[in-house]
């Protein structure tokens, strides 16, 4: 079973939970009244660019370390990262949340471009939280659930070093002449032919367009045809024009 998550109530009376929010007011004060236009225009080239590893309890610490992910790009998707922070802290969560569903009504289309895997999916999770509509929170909810499967499988495959591994032509051949089982009651994929992605894209396509959170999940989906994953390997295993899915 997984674990218990703490009440709103156990979470107000956590010391360690005020703690992350030390700092807070002053941190959201800079934040009011935001100018998206010239956000998108004003580059960070202050500070040279450096992934996190995991977030400092101190507020101010955290948003600073935060802001070398952002080296060279537009001061709005720094911006736009503080806001995530905010409300993952739970400082005054309703209207944190407000502004950003504003800032991405106003630049869904510019965040959606400029913003790196990791932050759209975190924007994606912010979204699941604390969104009214249960449409956008389901499109938001699947959105992070494919980028973070896709994760777990190419963590294993780091884990085991199977980046330097080879396909093995008699297991294709066996793809694509039987059924192989893989678990409780699917089976592989037939590697170079398989028509479930094209079919998958499809619907994706079919019930996405309309909705912010489902041009950002086709977003992800698209990346993820680019970038080193097992879709993008898959697609260059493909042979057939007709059940191309990208």
């Amino acid at each position: 079973m997984a674990a218990r998550k703490k009440s709103r109530l156990e979470r107000w009376l956590s010391f360690n939970q005020h703690r992350k929010r030390f700092g807070a007011t002053q941190a959201a004060a800079s934040l009011q009244n935001a100018d998206y236009t010239q956000l998108k225009t004003q580059l960070l080239t202050d500070t040279e660019q450096h992934y996190t590893h995991g977030a400092d309890k101190d507020l101010s610490q955290h948003l600073l370390n935060l802001r070398a992910e952002f080296a060279g790009q537009a001061e709005l998707l720094y911006y736009h990262a503080q806001l995530i922070v905010l409300i993952r802290r739970e400082y005054q969560t309703l209207e944190q949340f407000a502004q950003f569903e504003r800032l991405w009504e106003a630049e869904g289309d510019f965040l959606r471009q400029q913003l790196n895997t990791r932050w759209l999916i975190s924007a994606a999770d912010t979204f699941a939280d604390h969104a009214t509509d249960p449409t956008t929170r389901a499109l938001a909810l699947a959105a992070s659930l494919l980028v973070n499967t896709i994760k777990l499988q190419e963590t294993e495959r780091y884990l085991q070093a199977a980046e330097h591994l080879s396909d093995q032509a008699d297991r294709q051949q066996q793809l694509q002449t039987e059924r192989v089982a893989l678990f409780d009651g699917t089976s592989a994929f037939a590697v170079g032919t398989d028509d479930t992605l094209r079919n998958l894209r499809w619907r994706l396509d079919a019930m996405s367009t309309a909705q912010p959170m489902g041009q950002l999940l086709v977003e992800l989906f698209e990346r993820l045809q680019t970038h080193d994953t097992v879709y993008q390997r898959f697609r260059q295993r493909h042979t057939r024009a007709k059940t191309a899915w990208w």
